[in-house]
């Protein structure tokens, strides 16, 4: 075991004492602590903004379901004025304005709901006297508004027996 020279002083040379060697952390370790540390909150806002955008996108797609299923119950509740095409609207049409009837009625109520509840929301229904099937439209733009470059025209489509 080596022998080591105390200062005239009693204690020992700085460069055999164990608190001169570590001293703490460094700034270059601190700083690389903090880029990692950034990269990863980085990581997790940018899940967290595509988790909202998906909720919506699923929100918007279940609306579209619900209030296509809304036109086929106010249909049953008038089946007969449904079979003779007392419902059959375009899905560019606009929705009657002074309704006398209640499937003019009901038509307006789902036109102005699907415009309030989906962006760019419209509908359509046709109806086959052949078949006995209707089918119901339902577009509407995801991600964005109408005249949005980065609107994307969704659709769906749902057919049933009357």
């Amino acid at each position: 075991m080596p022998l080591i020279k105390l200062q005239a002083d009693g204690r020992l040379p700085r460069s055999q004492c164990p608190r001169a060697r570590s001293s703490g952390v460094s700034l270059v370790e601190i700083l690389v602590t903090l880029v990692v540390t950034s990269v990863g909150l980085l990581g997790v806002a940018a899940m967290q903004l595509s988790t909202l955008r998906n909720n919506f996108d699923a929100t918007a797609r279940t609306q579209a379901s619900v209030l296509a299923a809304d036109i086929v119950d106010r249909m049953r509740a008038n089946r007969t004025v449904a079979m003779t095409h007392g419902y059959d609207i375009t899905i560019t049409a606009p929705p009657p304005t002074a309704p006398t009837a209640q499937a003019g009625r009901d038509l307006r109520e789902w036109k102005n709901t699907l415009s309030v509840l989906l962006p760019g929301g419209q509908g359509g229904v046709l109806y086959d006297d052949v078949t006995k099937v209707v089918t119901i439209a339902v577009n509407w733009n995801e991600r964005g508004t109408e005249s949005s470059p980065t609107a994307k025209l969704m659709a769906f489509s749902s057919t049933t027996e009357l």
